[in-house]
């Protein structure tokens, strides 16, 4: 209701499509995930990313029933692709829908998570806040007519060019425990964390904001390895409890340090936008530019909680 100008509310079962009057005959991009996440991923439907979305209970994988009807009622004819973030009820849940749905269909699976899997390897990986430059961009080439195949392979091109790593201060309290899901004191903090309350790879005690940031970044570009001189998108996103402030402090040490490794941010993005309940703490994520991409990005959205 509040934002009944980009969407509407599908009950039974439970989906989000675009509001009427922006429908138009294009690839369907349709993605979703556990509840807790806001505004990923009901709030990144609209003009220019995605055409509908599927929220499951808190922390917990939608249904095929879901992705099914959400997919169904996107369709226009030039078939669905469907962008799921690699946790295990997602992807099964999603391939299922992908084999009943009988529409042509397509998946990108999101991995940017560089705290979990091997090193160099994405097959293990999670898929957190660089979920949201994959449905922007494929969603802005999408708008003007990209074909089913083309959105699939950059959706996957721009997942391999985007890394994210984490930290929290505190855990988060899922509403149906009623307390969080795990112990942590003032002084410490969880480095590597998720997006679901979970703890990180390993505990440390609490750092200055910019050694916390040097850390990160440092696992993120050993990743990524850009060429030195490329052009990255630099985005600090809120796991829900952290202040603005915050977040854009971490944006000042993330961006001087990013120009002192030879490299350019020519964009970024501060917010909440992947978030995990009330958790305190926030993710890096860096996606590596060219002139496709960075046009891609900065194409025309209009979404509840994206929109330039």
């Amino acid at each position: 209701s509040a934002h009944a100008d980009v969407l509407e509310l599908h009950l039974d079962p439970v989906h989000v499509l675009r509001a009427p009057a922006a429908r138009k005959a294009k690839v369907a991009l349709v993605s979703g995930g556990g509840s807790g996440h806001e505004p990923l991923h009901v709030g990144f439907v609209g003009t220019g990313m995605l055409d509908a979305a599927c929220p499951g209970q808190v922390f917990t994988s939608p249904t095929p029933d879901q992705m099914i009807a959400a997919a169904s009622a996107a369709h226009t004819g030039r078939g669905v692709l469907f962008i799921v973030k690699n946790y295990a009820g997602d992807v099964m849940n999603f391939q299922m829908a992908s084999e009943m749905l009988g529409i042509e269909n397509a998946t990108v699976l999101v991995t940017d998570d560089v705290a979990t899997g091997s090193p160099g390897q994405r097959a293990g990986r999670r898929g957190v806040a660089g979920t949201l430059m994959v449905e922007k961009m494929v969603g802005a080439a999408a708008e003007p007519g990209a074909d089913l195949r083309e959105c699939q392979a950059l959706g996957e091109r721009v997942n391999r060019a985007t890394a994210s790593m984490g930290v929290a201060l505190t855990s988060c309290t899922i509403p149906a425990a009623g307390r969080p899901t795990f112990d942590i004191t003032d002084d410490e903090m969880e480095v590597g964390v998720g997006i679901h309350g979970e703890r990180g790879r390993r505990r440390e005690r609490l750092q200055r904001a910019d050694a916390i940031v040097d850390d990160l970044l440092a696992a993120i570009l050993a990743d990524l390895q850009p060429a030195p001189g490329a052009e990255v998108l630099l985005h600090v996103n809120g796991f829900g409890a952290t202040p603005l402030m915050e977040l854009y402090l971490l944006h000042q040490r993330a961006h001087a340090q990013l120009r002192s490794r030879g490299l350019k941010p020519v964009r970024s993005l501060v917010g909440n936008y992947t978030t995990s309940l009330d958790m305190a703490g926030a993710s890096l994520t860096v996606t590596v530019l060219d002139e496709e991409l960075k046009a891609l990005w900065d194409a025309p959205v209009c979404t509840a909680a994206l929109r330039w």
